[in-house]
């Protein structure tokens, strides 16, 4: 086994980037996945059962400045990341091979890439507060794979790629958050200004359209000749595929039920005891209507009748 794990490290020290070789929890992958294997464990068997006896917690305060600083983190990532290359003309949409230099705009690309990583960490705490809120069922396949996945997945990314044709990924997907934690945020200052957000499901349609040019920034590179290793830009381009199809799954189930059977069950109480209004609005809402698990009454957000 000694020697097993030996040539597994002598790979990722030979291989790996040397530069961002001795970086915070860049030494090899095992960290990493014990934290993603923890926290999965956390919110699907310790934390609900933890919870079990215990009265849902009160986080409005906390999740006010738990959004705002998301807003700001990813504000300042999606900054970094185009400044660095994508938005400066520096980067080519077609094709960017990796630069292993230490130009200072490189550097700076490659530390990005490092707090981009250390971003999917954060962004754990969207399921640990639905488990404080004892909101479980909000925690679907979609959650978990989605947060449980992404640490591991960066990781790799800043090992060996950190710039060039793969933060493409990045850049879509800060942009995304800070329109996500946005909507979050806004949503968990109350009724006054929750009547203002009736674009909630184009939240969803955003994530998708994110994946789509992801994949094909991703698989233009099997037919072009980039010095960019295909190996990541299967990787890339299939997690967004996987999660392109997720994205999907779950806007057809949320928002194109038949007729029939929204019509039902609206006239059925919901699993938490609540019913949908008039208007089909569910408050036993979903991970991407409220990552947070705002379904409180008074802080659930209400939309027009015809807004879907």
């Amino acid at each position: 086994m000694a020697i097993v794990l030996n040539a597994v490290q002598g790979f990722f020290d030979n291989y790996g980037d040397p530069r961002t070789k001795d970086w915070f929890l860049m030494h090899n992958p095992l960290p990493t996945a014990l934290i993603c294997a923890t926290y999965v464990f956390t919110v699907k068997v310790a934390g609900p059962k933890l919870m079990a006896n215990r009265k849902p917690m009160e986080l409005r305060n906390i999740l006010i400045a738990y959004n705002l600083f998301q807003v700001i983190f990813s504000s300042w990532l999606f900054y970094e990341l185009g400044i660095s290359g994508w938005l400066t003309g520096r980067y080519n949409f077609r094709c960017e091979p990796v630069d292993y230099s230490n130009h200072p705009m490189t550097l700076r690309m490659v530390n990005v890439c490092w707090w981009y990583y250390f971003s999917k960490f954060t962004e754990f705490m969207d399921t640990i507060f639905f488990v404080l809120r004892k909101k479980d069922r909000h925690i679907s396949t979609l959650h978990v794979i989605h947060h449980g996945v992404m640490p591991m997945s960066v990781w790799f990314g800043v090992k060996f790629t950190p710039g060039g044709h793969s933060t493409f990924f990045g850049l879509l997907n800060t942009f995304v958050h800070i329109i996500m934690y946005s909507y979050y945020l806004l949503a968990a200052l109350g009724p006054n200004v929750q009547k203002y957000l009736w674009w909630k499901k184009y939240l969803t349609t955003l994530q998708m359209l994110q994946f789509l040019a992801i994949m094909l920034h991703a698989f233009q590179l099997l037919f072009i000749d980039c010095n960019y290793p295909k190996a990541f830009v299967w990787w890339i381009g299939m997690h967004a595929v996987m999660f392109f199809f997720l994205f999907k799954e779950f806007y057809k189930q949320q928002y194109t039920k038949p007729a029939k059977q929204t019509a039902g069950a609206q006239s059925k109480p919901s699993a938490n005891g609540s019913s949908k209004s008039s208007n089909g609005y569910s408050k036993q809402s979903d991970y991407y209507i409220n990552s947070n698990g705002l379904s409180r009454p008074d802080l659930v957000h209400r939309t027009t009748a015809g807004s879907h």
